[in-house]
């Protein structure tokens, strides 16, 4: 009656309820008659019973307090930290895929994914002599196999060589940048945050009580001023700055090293979009230029491939790898290793690196469709990003809300990313909002734009 037992599901057998209750078969099958007399359970030849349609819509009695969401005793407001419930956070309809125009960001699109090339690599994975390697718990161990992928494939094009204990799985780059601050941040610890940067990790930071210190960005990239080096840790994405797409210029590059080195400080270098240059000459992590190390690298396989996949990586020196380990095991004790396996079977047999080139050509296209429609309709609102990626910052014109021309949007079918979650003072952001091409149709991103503009 409360809708815990659904309709249409199957009761337990007499005998095993009576079994598992310690009474009498005949006493559950009087209750079951009653149920049915009473329109509660219906009675299926050779089927047993099932619960009926329609006990959902009998009324249901008060039922004994039992401290649910009504009935706690529980002071739970001194118990919580209100600031979990407060924090600003990205937010997009559920239901984004069903509009017309879904200019949202980090979504890929699923007809480009090679599904059947995962299919068998997934059919591999479970074969009873893989699967050897992967059942049992691995307690602190990732898949071997995928470390050797991601030695071997994928960092060494970031300009980046490390050993096998100097990489640790995670679950997606957000795990990696929760397990780092766990371990290192605490209070009496600056950490410097771009701004606008990626409110995720700026709320991760804050919940370890941390000072945090916004750090300027402008064309290129973050500034290097007394912030910089007063920063214990600096947080930063350096190839392709979140949100604002900008690449950190050769100049401050080195700045920002030598100012770490001086200063001692640490750098997270999160390199979210590392698989979607596309455009113009390649930039190297900035991790490939750490003679110190003091640069820990954060990577997403949750990009380049799906984000329900939830795999990433954290590159850095073993003795905070041996340490990081530790700690995820007191968290999750180790990443699923058949995803693991999957994955790295994906990459070896080549299926990846073809995915990315699929993915860089579709890119490459709705980034151009994308530039000329917003030069058309949104002129001098942009800078066209030079590294590539999956999405263009928009500065609307002085006094737009982009928080209401968002929810104006959706009445016409456009979905955008309102841009003041991105700062740590929401008002110096209200101008601003994000569109991702990423899981559009070419062929909607003109008339899109075109709505949007109009709006404005």
């Amino acid at each position: 009656m409360n809708g815990q037992i659904a309709a249409g599901e199957k009761m337990p057998s007499s005998r095993q309820l009576a079994k598992d209750l310690g009474i009498s078969r005949t006493t559950v099958m009087i209750v079951y008659d009653k149920l049915v007399e009473g329109s509660f359970l219906i009675a299926l030849p050779r089927s047993g019973y099932r619960v009926s349609d329609i006990a959902a819509k009998i009324e249901t009695p008060q039922l004994r307090d039992s401290g649910g969401a009504n009935g706690s005793k529980v002071d739970w407001e001194n118990w919580l930290d209100g600031r979990l419930g407060t924090q600003r956070n990205v937010v997009k309809p559920l239901n984004w895929q069903d509009y017309p125009y879904p200019f949202v960001y980090g979504q890929p699109d699923a007809s480009l994914f090679p599904l059947p090339a995962w299919r068998e690599c997934s059919r591999q994975a479970m074969s009873r002599l893989v699967m050897r390697d992967w059942a049992n718990d691995a307690v602190m161990a990732d898949d071997p196999e995928l470390i050797s992928e991601i030695r071997s494939k994928l960092l060494p094009k970031r300009g980046i060589y490390a050993e096998k204990n100097e990489i640790l799985i995670t679950l997606g780059a957000q795990n990696a940048l929760y397990l780092i601050a766990a371990l290192l941040m605490r209070e009496g610890v600056t950490v410097g945050v771009e701004n606008p940067g990626y409110p995720d990790a700026r709320n991760i930071f804050d919940r370890r009580g941390v000072s945090l210190l916004p750090l300027d960005v402008d064309g290129d990239g973050v500034v290097i001023d007394e912030k910089v080096a007063t920063s214990d840790i600096l947080y930063i994405t350096p190839s392709h700055q979140c949100p604002t797409t900008v690449t950190l210029s050769p100049e401050r590059r080195k700045a920002i090293l030598a100012s770490a080195a001086e200063n001692n400080s640490l750098l997270i270098e999160d390199d979210f979009e590392s698989d979607t240059n596309y455009r113009g000459e390649s930039v190297p992590a900035l991790k490939s230029e750490d003679d110190e190390g003091r640069i820990i690298y954060v990577g997403s396989l949750s990009k380049s491939m799906f984000p329900g996949l939830r795999l990433g990586y954290i590159v850095a020196p073993e003795r905070l790898i041996r340490e990081l380990r530790a700690l995820r095991r007191l968290m999750l004790r180790h990443v699923p290793s058949n995803n693991q396996r999957t994955t790295a079977l994906f990459i070896a047999q080549g299926y990846h690196l073809s995915y990315i080139h699929k993915l860089h050509k579709a890119y490459g296209e709705r980034w151009h469709r994308m530039e000329a429609a917003l030069a058309a309709h949104m002129p001098g609102m942009t800078t066209a990003p030079r590294f590539g990626g999956t999405s263009f910052w928009i500065k609307g014109p002085e006094g737009l809300n982009s928080e209401k021309l968002a929810a104006r949007a959706l009445d016409q079918g456009v979905v955008l990313e309102p841009g003041a979650v991105h700062f740590m003072a929401p008002e110096a952001g209200l101008r601003h909002f994000r569109l991702g091409f990423s899981s559009i149709a070419t062929d909607r991103i003109e008339e899109g734009i075109k709505r949007l503009a109009a709006l404005m």
